[in-house]
C-alpha cells in the first residue's frame, strides 16, 4: 500500500520550495519506511535547491533526520518496526574495495532505496542525499537507519545525520586530534562549531575558532573554543601563529569550503601539521599553491567525507555522550519550525544567524 504524505519539494533551480503531497511506497527488499520526527535544515539542502549538486529536479529535500521505523521489507534484520533511528547517507555496502580493506567509512558503493518516491502525477523525486526527510514519511535503504537510544531528543539526534557528525568527525576521525594538540577551526557555522566540540572531546589543549561573525565566535567559545579570532579584524594566519608560539596549529580544520580560507588553513598549520577540508566547495572553485610549499611544509592535507564516520559505530556512541551530558547537541538547535517554514529557514541561513533550524513533525 502506498502512503500519501506531505513533503517539501524543490521543483526548479532557485525557485522557492513548496509543500506538496507525495507518494511513498511500502518498503521492498532491503528497505525501510521511516516516520520522520525531526529534520535539520542543512546548507546541502539549499545547494540542491540552487542546482549546486546536480539538475535532477524535482528534489525531495531534507536529510538530517531522526524518526521511527514504521515497516521494513524482506531480508531486513538490523532494524525493526518501532526502532528509533538516525538516518545516514552512507549506508555501507560491505563489498566494495574500501569495505573489503577494512575501511568502510570510505565505502564507494553506499546503498539507497531502490524504489522511487513520486509526486501524485507519477513524477519521480530525487531524494536529497538518498534520504528526502522533509516529509512525514520517507523510504530509505535499511542500512541508512542507525538505531539509537529512544531517550534522545529527535531534534538533537537528527543533527548527527549530517552537519554535526561531519564536524565532530573532521576533528576526531579525519584530523586525529589528540590530547594536548592545538587546533584551529576556520568557519564556525554548524559544521565548524561541531568541529570545535569534537576537538574538545578529543582533549585538545588549545582550540582557536576563526570567523567573521562575533555571534558565531561567541557560540564557539561556549562550545569549547579557548580563543577566538575575527578575521575581519586580524590576519587569521598570523593570529593562529601568535597563539601557538609562532609555529601554527597542529590541526587546522577548514569548514567554509573556499580557496581563500583553505590557503589560510594551509599556512596556519605547524610544520608536519594536518589540514582538514570539511567545508564543501562549489564546482567552479580552483586552488593554487606553490608545490614547493606543499612539499616543504610536510604533514597531511585531507578531505573529510561525512566526518569519515561509520554510522553504526559513531551515532550510538555520540548519543550516549549526549545522554550523559558530555555532548551538548541541544546547543546546535537554534529554532524548531514546521514543515511549511523551510523556505523561511533558508532565508535565515543566508543571513547566517542560525546554527540549525530543525523541522519538528
Amino acid at each position: 500500500m502506498a502512503h500519501q504524505v506531505r513533503a517539501v519539494v524543490a521543483r526548479g533551480k532557485g525557485a522557492p520550495v513548496s509543500l506538496e503531497t507525495i507518494i511513498v511506497p511500502d518498503p521492498g527488499p532491503g528497505e525501510a519506511l521511516v516516520k520522520i520526527e525531526a529534520c535539520g535544515v542543512c546548507h546541502t539542502d539549499l545547494h540542491y535547491r540552487e542546482g549546486g549538486i546536480n539538475d535532477e529536479f524535482p528534489f525531495l529535500l531534507g536529510h538530517e533526520a531522526a524518526g521511527v521505523v514504521e515497516s521494513v521489507g524482506e531480508g531486513v534484520t538490523d532494524v525493526a518496526p518501532g526502532d528509533f533511528v538516525i538516518l545516514n547517507w552512507r549506508a555501507v555496502c560491505g563489498q566494495c574495495r574500501a569495505c573489503l580493506r577494512g575501511r568502510p567509512w570510505y565505502c564507494f558503493s553506499t546503498h539507497n532505496a531502490k524504489q522511487k518516491m513520486t509526486l501524485t502525477d507519477g513524477t519521480e523525486l530525487s531524494p536529497a542525499l538518498g534520504i528526502g526527510a522533509f516529509a512525514e514519511k520517507t523510504l530509505v535503504a535499511a542500512g541508512q537507519c542507525t538505531k539509537v537510544d529512544r531517550a534522545a531528543s529527535a531534534a538533537a539526534a537528527g543533527l548527527l545525520g549530517c552537519g554535526v557528525m561531519a564536524g565532530i568527525g573532521a576533528a576526531i576521525n579525519t584530523g586525529n586530534v589528540g590530547r594536548g594538540d592545538s587546533v584551529a577551526v576556520i568557519g564556525c557555522g554548524g559544521v565548524g562549531a561541531a568541529a570545535v566540540v569534537g576537538s574538545n572531546l578529543a582533549g585538545a589543549a588549545k582550540i582557536i575558532a576563526v570567523d567573521i561573525d562575533d555571534a558565531k565566535l561567541d557560540t564557539a567559545k561556549k562550545l569549547g573554543a579557548t580563543h577566538t579570532v575575527n578575521s575581519k579584524d586580524a590576519d587569521p594566519v598570523e593570529a593562529i601563529r601568535d597563539l601557538t608560539g609562532g609555529f601554527g596549529a597542529d590541526v587546522v580544520i577548514e569548514a567554509v569550503g573556499r580557496p581563500e580560507t583553505y590557503k589560510q588553513a594551509f599556512y596556519a598549520r605547524d610544520l608536519a601539521g594536518t589540514v582538514v577540508l570539511v567545508g564543501v566547495p562549489t564546482p567552479e572553485m580552483k586552488l593554487e599553491l606553490p608545490l614547493l610549499d606543499v612539499f616543504g611544509r610536510g604533514g597531511a592535507l585531507k578531505s573529510s567525507w561525512y566526518g569519515d564516520c561509520l554510522p553504526s559505530r559513531d551515532f550510538p556512541m555520540l548519543i550516549d555522550l549526549y545522554l550523559q551530558g558530555r555532548l551538548d547537541l541541544d546547543a546546535f538547535v537554534t529554532e524548531t519550525i514546521a514543515l511549511d517554514e523551510v523556505e523561511k529557514a533558508f532565508e535565515r541561513m543566508h543571513r547566517g544567524d542560525v546554527l540549525r533550524s530543525v523541522v519538528v513533525l
